[in-house]
C-alpha cells in the first residue's frame, strides 16, 4: 500500500479523528497529550489530560470525548516505543471531555457501577448520542484485570456494564443500522459482536454468551482499535502483523500490511470518505492513504 507520511516523532499516537477544517486530531499515550496534526506537518498540543488517553471520539456536544487508561510503562526495543504494565504512577482510568475552545478537560466518570474503570480504551457515539466503550483493564507483573464493553445514554450521569470478564477489549464501532455493536478483543484477536434491541440493549447470542464471535485470527497477532466500512466491513488495526486487517460481517478477513508491527487505529474522512489515516505508534507516526472502500461516516464532527 502506498502512504504518505503525515507526521512523525509522536509519542505513541493513537485515537485519531478527522476534523472538518482537514486536521487530525488525535492522542499520544506516551505523552499524555491531545494533538492537534495538521497536513503541512504542523502539529500544537490543545490539552494535557496526563495519564494515558487513548480512543477519541467528538460528542453530541461538540467536544472531544477520550477514553484515558491512566498510562502504560513503556520501553524502548529495537527502535520501537512499546507499551507495558501497568505503571507505579498509575492515575487511574476514566471517561474524559475536552473542550476544544479552551483545552479544559473534565472527567465525566471513572466507575460503573460501583467497580473503577481500570484502563478504558475506545469510545463511539450512535445516532442519539449515547455512548458506547470499552475497558481494556490492566496489565501487572503477575496478572491482568479482566475487561468489557459498557453504555452510557445521553444525558445520564452513570454508565452501566453491557458485557464483562473478557480478557481484553480493545477498539469499538457500530454497525451501519446501528443494531449491532463490534468490539475488538486484543490478545485473542476475535472481533465480537453483539446484537441489539435498543440502545444498550443486547440480545443475548446464546445462554453462555451475550455477543457472537465474527472472526478470530490465526498465528500470534493483536487487535486494536477498529473503524467501520460504509459497506458494513469492520476495519481492525493489528499489532504484531502490524497493518489493517479487514473483516467482513459473515467473517471473511483479509490483511494490508504497514511497516510498523504496532499499528494501533484507523479513522476515514475527506469528501467522498475514502481517505484514511493510521497510527502507526510503535515509530510515532501518522500516516494517510486512500482506502479502497469508503469509511462509514460517524455521527458527529467538529
Amino acid at each position: 500500500m502506498e502512504f504518505e507520511t503525515v507526521a512523525e516523532g509522536l509519542r505513541f499516537p493513537e485515537g485519531p479523528v478527522w476534523m472538518q477544517d482537514g486536521s487530525i486530531i488525535l492522542v499520544e499515550i506516551a505523552r499524555g497529550t491531545v494533538t492537534r496534526i495538521w497536513g503541512d506537518g504542523k502539529s500544537e498540543v490543545i490539552a494535557t489530560p496526563g495519564g494515558g488517553p487513548n480512543g477519541a471520539a467528538i460528542g453530541p456536544d461538540g467536544a472531544l470525548w477520550i477514553c484515558n487508561n491512566g498510562g502504560f510503562k513503556y520501553h524502548e526495543r529495537a527502535g520501537l516505543l512499546v507499551p507495558g504494565a501497568c505503571p507505579d504512577d498509575y492515575s487511574g482510568g476514566r471517561i474524559e471531555r475536552v473542550d476544544l475552545s479552551t483545552g479544559k478537560v473534565e472527567r465525566v466518570l471513572d466507575t460503573v457501577e460501583g467497580y473503577p474503570l481500570k484502563g478504558p480504551n475506545d469510545l463511539v457515539f450512535d445516532k442519539d448520542g449515547n455512548l458506547y466503550f470499552t475497558d481494556h483493564g490492566k496489565t501487572y507483573p503477575r496478572h491482568r484485570d479482566f475487561g468489557g464493553l459498557f453504555f452510557l445514554a445521553n444525558g445520564a450521569s452513570q454508565a452501566v456494564e453491557l458485557d464483562h470478564h473478557h480478557t481484553s477489549p480493545n477498539g469499538v464501532g457500530l454497525s451501519p443500522d446501528e443494531k449491532t455493536v463490534y468490539m475488538a478483543d486484543t490478545m485473542t484477536a476475535r472481533l465480537w459482536a453483539f446484537d441489539l434491541s435498543a440502545p444498550g440493549e443486547i440480545v443475548p447470542a446464546s445462554a453462555f454468551n451475550k455477543g457472537r464471535v465474527v472472526a478470530t485470527m490465526p498465528d500470534l497477532q493483536y487487535f486494536d482499535s477498529l473503524a467501520v466500512a460504509a459497506s458494513g466491513n469492520v476495519t481492525v488495526a493489528t499489532i504484531s502483523n502490524g497493518g489493517i486487517t479487514t473483516i467482513t460481517p459473515d467473517g471473511a478477513h483479509s490483511h494490508v500490511a504497514l511497516p510498523d508491527p504496532f499499528v494501533t487505529n484507523i479513522c476515514y474522512g475527506g469528501e467522498d470518505m475514502q481517505d484514511a489515516w493510521m497510527t502507526l505508534s510503535g515509530t510515532g507516526k501518522l500516516v494517510k492513504t486512500r482506502w479502497p472502500e469508503a469509511g462509514l461516516k460517524l455521527n458527529y464532527y467538529a
